[in-house]
């Protein structure tokens, strides 16, 4: 069946009566036309609006096309099984009486009448007498009842069932008998032929219902599965649209939001080619330490510690830089510098945020605000941050811009927008949010009552009397973000303004971060707002809009995201590019398209949520596929969409492990607003000020210049992958506990080796064989031992300190390299060691046996305490008068230091035990 026809049911008197639908989407048999959704819509929103509750258009399409395949499917079995129907038509007759069955089928067209009969041109009987294109109306009347029996017996479509509810005709008629006897009369002939064989007729009609009875889309992914090769290519579009249609409606008025949840463990490789190409990274930038400030938050506080008023940038105390700076910290990263919508202001003041700022992510330009002090004051700023060693970094937001920015109201062609509203049930009767005389924009008013996630706003051209809708940003996870425009990057010169956008940042800050980053990738501006057929229902209305692949790629050939990073690279080359990014897309990222850093919201969820066998699944594949991706991860405990730090890890043992980790493993640690200081306050992208009144935790600050500080100050050692190695925690019985991370890192002569528990239990075990890694210049998958990958001499002592406890150790060499090394681990317990150093020797044999394993403050000064060094007696010479004679040489030969001569000599003699500098 290659045609493809306009999708229709029948509708009752009662219904047409009650929801008053336009006359135009009936056919002359009385059936609904729906030739495309734009009719599905305006039927719905006929019964919208008398029910008073919201009736999706994806359901009245989904219906129409059920009905309309079934009709297809009798079709289909008729060129199977010549003069079926008519011959079920004249044995229905026989079988309930001339009389009967005219009385029945007269009721059927009483109650849901064609054309000409509702608008009494005709009686029932003078079309019941009738034809159309050669087939009598008895025949076809017959099959109409067929097919209302079966979708009465269908419970997905029960909420609708006013619609063609068949109880009128199961009163006074031979209705329902005459269609059981039709039902044992097809049962009786022979089965469907071709994919449905073995199936009678009445089976195939009734098994959508039967597979899924509650589901009209899993009612049409069945009937796709079925009877898609019957259909035909372009009816199969057609379903698999309504299918995306049922999935959009499925997601409006859905008020959840944000990146929240869990995280995947990310596996590699996808549709687009994911060939290598990392961006080169310039010395400075694994070393990167960032921590995040809301700029308007931060500055309230720092003007109540500091007592007097702290609101420009310029003004932000150097004192407050060099605290940084002895922190280890070397990127600051300031949210919500740019001058933002004040149409967003204005929105959530109206939803009762009389507080509020704008959203830092709804901007007007992508200038510095005015009341932050503007470019002067970030010049000021930035000097002073590097004269400390510390880079700025800005946010950009690329895919949308606020609703009043001077983009909508320049460059509106720039935008995603429709010339009337995607949906009839939307209006737009609340106050114009643009300062701008040239310009009017209005939110939709559902959603000030918050009935409706609206998708567009209303741009109105006071000049030119243009009126457009414009989508609002939206990354399907959520709601729209209603203060924002949606770019439309299959525009060329959207594609090139965004560009010189960014290089613009990048003249200005040397680390950008890229907001929602994963939304520009190709797969995902099309999977979001140019769905291929099947694949939609991430953005309501938007699979009207869908094109196939090829469609796709023709406009918008290449990555975006990877002809900025050559840009960048060409233009302004010492920036850092760092992409907030999810959906199994962060190897992508800087693998291929090549951002210098990519989000890992993998490490918070999991080590938070204690998932440690997945994270080290994570770390695994990673090492597995590429180890370079390692390197490239951010590492965060929060981040602005999440609560804070102290909320998730709390302030004890574990928080302390896990930031251990983050500052240990290779990547880029990123600190939150307040982490240090243990703030609990989750701040809005809109908070102008904090709203609770929180002070510093000297304490938890206190155990940061303890344990995590020193390690910030390390980074070097940690940042690079070509030394790291991640092992396995053996227990006994040969098992790996998977709540255990190992994990040591090598740069020059400096080593480091970290061991955390992430749980609250006790645990002992060896660490001595690292997980697989792919060696890249082989192309296989190896491992190494602890003490190849600690670089260990095979004989002496290792001495190293624990950053935790701050205590030293000493271990036996060819200990770790026969059996690595044992630890007894308590709840979330960790260690950190580092400073290694190597001695050998008796003396210190027996310095290792007397301590067992135990830590100690300084091991020299044990070893000192052990083996005193020895007093030698000053040997008492007489001293003898020289004579007059004796010349000035013979008396200077005399005098010469034979003794101490001889002692300096033994000091310095090769192997001496009681010399612990490195001595391999």
């Amino acid at each position: 069946m290659k045609s493809c026809l306009p999708f229709e049911f029948h509708v009752s008197r009662w219904a047409r009566d009650t929801y008053r639908f336009e006359a135009g989407l009936f056919a002359t048999d009385g059936r609904v036309v729906l030739a495309d959704f734009s009719a599905a819509r305006r039927f719905a929103a006929q019964m919208t609006a008398v029910r008073g509750a919201p009736v999706p258009a994806s359901h009245v399409y989904a219906m129409g096309l059920i009905d309309e395949i079934l009709h297809i499917l009798i079709r289909q079995y008729e060129l199977q099984n010549p003069g079926v129907m008519q011959r079920a038509l004249s044995q229905a007759r026989e079988r309930m009486g001339a009389h009967a069955f005219e009385q029945a089928q007269l009721r059927f067209l009483e109650t849901f009448p064609p054309v000409a009969v509702y608008q009494n041109q005709m009686t029932e009987a003078d079309y019941l007498n009738g034809e159309t294109a050669g087939r009598p109306h008895r025949q076809t009347t017959l099959e109409e009842m067929l097919i209302l029996n079966v979708t009465n017996q269908n419970p997905a479509v029960l909420p609708y069932k006013e619609l063609f509810d068949d109880e009128p005709l199961r009163r006074g008629t031979v209705y329902e008998a005459l269609v059981q006897g039709l039902a044992d009369f097809l049962n009786a002939e022979p089965a469907f032929g071709g994919s449905g064989a073995g199936e009678t007729l009445i089976e195939a009609l009734r098994a959508p219902a039967r597979v899924a009875p509650y589901s009209l889309e899993g009612q049409l992914q069945f009937l796709l599965e079925r009877w898609g090769a019957l259909l035909g290519e372009a009816f199969i579009q057609r379903i698999l649209r309504a299918m995306d249609f049922v999935k959009e409606d499925a997601i409006r008025g859905n008020f959840a939001g944000g990146f929240a949840g869990s995280a995947p463990v990310p596996q590699f490789g996808g549709a687009y080619a994911e060939y290598e190409r990392f961006s080169p990274d310039r010395d400075w930038m694994p070393r990167c330490v960032l921590i995040a400030k809301n700029t308007y938050v931060w500055l309230e506080q720092l003007s109540r510690w500091y007592q007097r008023d702290i609101h420009t940038l310029d003004a932000i105390p150097d004192e407050e830089l060099d605290k940084l700076a002895a922190r280890g910290i070397t990127g600051l990263w300031l949210i919500g510098l740019w001058e933002r919508s004040r149409a967003s202001q204005r929105i959530k003041q109206r939803m009762g945020d009389h507080d509020a700022v704008a959203s830092a992510y709804s901007l007007y330009s992508y200038d510095i605000a005015a009341d932050l002090g503007g470019w002067p004051a970030l010049e000021n700023l930035r000097w002073r941050a590097w004269q400390r060693g510390i880079r700025l970094s800005a946010d950009m937001v690329p895919n949308h811009m606020g609703i009043d920015s001077k983009w909508v109201i320049e460059h509106p062609d720039w935008f995603l927008s429709l010339p009337y509203p995607p949906y009839p049930g939307y209006t737009f009767e609340s106050e114009n949010l643009c300062d701008d005389e040239r310009v009017a924009v209005i939110l939709e008013d559902h959603y000030y009552s918050r009935s409706d996630a609206a998708v567009v706003f209303k741009r109105i051209d006071r000049w030119t009397g243009d009126v457009r809708y414009i989508y609002h940003g939206n990354d399907g996870t959520s709601m729209p973000w209603n203060d924002t425009a949606q770019l439309n990057y299959l525009k060329p010169e959207v594609r090139e303004a965004v560009i010189q956008t960014i290089l613009h940042v990048a003249r200005n800050f040397p680390i950008i971060r890229f907001d929602a980053a994963m939304t520009l990738a190709k797969k995902h501006i099309q999977r979001l707002w140019f769905p291929e057929p099947g694949s939609g229902g991430a953005i309501p209305s938007r699979a009207e809009h869908g094109m196939t692949r090829a469609e796709f790629d023709a406009l918008m050939p290449q990555e975006f995201w990877r002809e900025v990073v050559d840009r960048v690279a060409a233009e302004v080359p010492d920036t850092l590019l760092l992409a907030e990014a999810f959906w199994l897309m962060e190897g992508y990222f800087v693998r291929t398209l090549g951002m210098h850093r990519v989000y890992n919201s993998a490490f918070m969820h999991m080590m938070r949520d204690e998932d440690n066998a997945k994270y080290r699944q994570v770390m695994k594949n990673t090492l597995e596929f590429d180890p370079q991706i390692m390197k490239r991860y951010v590492n965060f405990m929060n981040n602005p969409d999440e609560k804070t730090a102290i909320e998730q890890f709390g302030d004890g043992d574990k928080y302390f492990g896990v930031a251990t980790m983050m500052s240990t493993l290779p990547g880029l640690p990123m600190f939150g607003h307040g982490q240090f200081e243990g703030f609990r306050e989750k701040y809005g992208m809109e908070f102008r000020r904090p709203k609770w009144d929180e002070w510093p935790n000297e304490g938890l600050i206190r155990g940061h210049e303890w344990r995590i500080f020193p390690l910030l100050h390390k980074r070097y050692l940690f940042a690079e992958v070509e030394n790291f190695l991640l092992y396995d925690f053996f227990v006994e019985g040969g098992y790996v506990n998977e709540d255990v991370f190992a994990h040591s890192n090598r740069f020059g002569e400096e080593r480091g080796l970290v061991v955390y528990h992430n749980k609250y239990a006790h645990t002992a075990g060896w660490v001595k064989t690292s997980v697989g890694y792919m060696d890249k210049a082989s192309g296989q998958i190896v491992q190494r031992t602890l003490a190849e990958g600690l670089n260990l001499p095979k004989d002496g002592y290792a001495i190293f300190r624990d950053y935790v406890t701050h205590l030293e150790y000493i271990r036996s060499c060819a200990e770790m390299w026969e059996k690595g090394m044992f630890f007894i681990l308590g709840a979330y317990q960790c260690h950190a060691f580092l400073d290694w150093r190597f001695v050998s020797g008796e003396k210190w044999q027996k310095v290792y046996e007397a301590l067992n394993g135990a830590g100690v403050e300084s091991l020299q000064a044990r070893f000192d305490e052990m083996f005193p060094p020895v007093q030698e007696t000053p040997r008492v010479e007489k001293k003898k008068r020289a004579t007059r004679k004796k010349t000035q040489e013979s008396i200077s030969s005399e005098k010469k230091p034979t003794v101490r001569r001889a002692r300096t000599s033994k000091r310095g003699k090769a192997g001496d035990e009681s010399a612990p500098s490195d001595m391999l």
